[in-house]
């Protein structure tokens, strides 16, 4: 017998947030990109059942920008799966990291996607959750964070789009290969009392309160009790560990996929 859900019982049905970050879809070689690319593939299409929401915390590709009539090519199969779950019902909210930072109404357009440029502030079940790529937060970095207000300045992006996409992106493609995924650099944990995200944390949390705070960025995935109500989340990445974080509406957990 057939059984046909209406829009409502179908919507009902979704009742869980995915949080997700550094895909680093595109770092050379082409092929790793491309298997990491089936794997995300696979678990977009686990969760689209069930994802009411779907946050993907900067760094999706290892290379973006957007100029006003080409988009950097390749990720039929990832950006396809995303369009199904937006079709569907699932919220897509897109993080600017700093590989991607250049992302502008492209993903409006085509998936309704929210654009997020640095950090997101929202409530949840009753429970607040303070969330950004992580990059050029907490102490030190100094270069870094003079380099990023240069790059997300309208003058670089003005400048930038001047160059034939050939160009622009050949030299994004030469400089990633000196990044962390592309070296596949293995990161350690710190310890509480250096961790930078951490001690970014816990500075916030001396002038508001948050139950969660979710991160990119640092590649090391760990969940750490900061104090007996707060929580942070480092969402590791999909080179090595292939981790991502959800909310089921009461318990906030850090997840391995296994296809």
């Amino acid at each position: 017998m057939f059984y046909y859900l209406s829009s409502f019982e179908h919507s009902s049905m979704k009742n869980k947030i995915y949080f997700a970050s550094d895909f680093h879809l595109g770092v050379l070689p082409k092929s790793n990109s491309r298997e990491r690319e089936q794997l995300l593939v696979s678990w977009l299409d686990s969760i689209k059942h069930d994802a009411k929401e779907l946050f993907l915390v900067g760094d999706i590709f290892d290379f973006w920008f957007e100029y006003s009539t080409v988009v950097p090519k390749g990720y039929i199969r990832f950006l396809g799966k995303l369009a199904e779950l937006s079709d569907a019902g699932t919220k897509i909210i897109l993080f600017k990291g700093n590989h991607d930072m250049w992302m502008f109404g492209y993903f409006k357009e085509e998936l309704n996607a929210t654009i997020i440029d640095n950090e997101l502030k929202i409530n949840r079940d009753g429970k607040s959750f303070y969330i950004h790529h992580g990059d050029g937060l907490g102490p030190g970095d100094t270069k870094y964070k003079i380099l990023k207000n240069f790059f997300r300045s309208r003058l670089c992006q003005w400048l930038f789009a001047r160059l034939h996409p050939n160009l622009g992106i050949g030299i994004a493609q030469k400089w990633s290969k000196q990044s962390r995924a592309a070296n596949n650099a293995e990161e350690q944990f710190l310890g509480e009392e250096k961790e930078w995200l951490i001690l970014y944390a816990k500075d916030l949390l001396k002038v508001e309160q948050y139950d969660y705070f979710i991160f990119g960025h640092r590649h090391l995935p760990y969940q750490v009790q900061l104090t007996n109500n707060t929580q942070i989340i480092n969402l590791g990445e999909w080179i090595n560990y292939y981790t991502y974080a959800v909310w089921d509406g009461e318990t906030l957990s850090l997840e391995k996929w296994k296809p």
